[in-house]
């Protein structure tokens, strides 16, 4: 017979538990709190199979758009054919993640208001633009002595009788 195509299909290491992270789960999971707009990661825990979302979801960030009592409903882009439709899918605590993709632009943000409110306070404009590193400053190499390496004349008929 051919293989299936079903919901859990080729999913034996997908949703398998990380090694020594199998057994009870821990309490943060539930006790932590989602709210509308933040950003998860959908990472299915192959332990609890209710509200579980499909593979395809497996491993996503998406956004926050709904949070009921046990489940939280998080919106991802999927790639149909030509185009990209945000996908709205209900999935169980035990699914999800808080994600960190935005951590850095959170910090940067709360860093630029401070430097900002500095600035104000002196009477100046600055820009809170990132810029990239420019190259690197010029150096002279020093306490070296110039050496001459002239080769050593290669002996065939020696090498071949076995040494010198």
């Amino acid at each position: 017979m051919p293989a299936g195509h079903g919901l859990r299909s080729r999913t034996r290491d997908l949703f398998a538990r990380p090694f020594r992270k199998k057994g009870y789960i821990p309490l943060t999971t539930y006790l932590r709190t989602y709210k509308v707009g933040e950003h998860v990661d959908v990472k299915v825990n192959g332990a609890v199979h209710k509200g579980m979302p499909h593979k395809f979801y497996h491993g996503r960030t998406g956004r926050v758009w709904n949070v009921t009592k046990r489940a939280i409903g998080v919106e991802i882009n999927k790639q149909v054919g030509n185009r990209i439709i945000k996908k709205r899918i209900h999935v169980r605590v035990e699914h999800v993640q808080p994600s960190r993709c935005n951590e850095e632009f959170l910090q940067r943000k709360l860093n630029n208001d401070k430097l900002k409110a500095e600035a104000k306070v002196r009477g100046e404009v600055i820009s809170t633009k990132r810029q990239p590193a420019g190259p690197k400053p010029g150096f002279m190499v020093e306490g070296t002595t110039i050496e001459t390496v002239t080769p050593i004349p290669y002996d065939v008929v020696n090498d071949l009788k076995g040494g010198y």
